[in-house]
């Protein structure tokens, strides 16, 4: 069992930045990823970016390369997405999930979901 619980969602302006943490409990963390996704009001939940717990090894959407940033504590057990020039179409609930091995950018590898945090970019 694992338990994922996301902060630091908000209200910010286009242009702005925010950042995400995910505080992760109850397993061990070797040789697992974690991953945030997000889902924008009737559209699919889609990959954001993901990093191998260990090794800190990163992959990125498109949509988000060059702006958001994926990175972990160890001693924490949270991963954060740091988040920079926003844009409307960042808009979304974004959830954090975490799953063994390694990267993936699909929703349906990863076991495990936090209850998401909301992410609002003003025009």
């Amino acid at each position: 069992q694992v338990q994922l619980v996301e902060s630091g969602g908000g209200l910010v302006q286009a242009g702005g930045s925010l950042r995400l943490s995910c505080a992760a409990s109850g397993r061990t963390f070797s040789s697992y990823a974690m991953g945030w996704f997000r889902q924008a009001p009737g559209k699919e939940r889609e990959f954001v970016a993901a990093i191998n717990w260990s090794g800190g090894g990163t992959y990125y959407a498109d949509s988000v390369k060059g702006r958001f940033t994926i990175s972990r504590d160890n001693a924490k057990t949270t991963v954060y997405l740091q988040m920079n020039s926003l844009k409307p179409e960042d808009t979304a609930v974004y959830y954090c999930a975490t799953r063994r091995g390694a990267i993936q950018p699909y929703v349906g590898d990863y076991n495990y979901w936090g209850q998401g945090t909301q992410v609002t970019v003003s025009s």
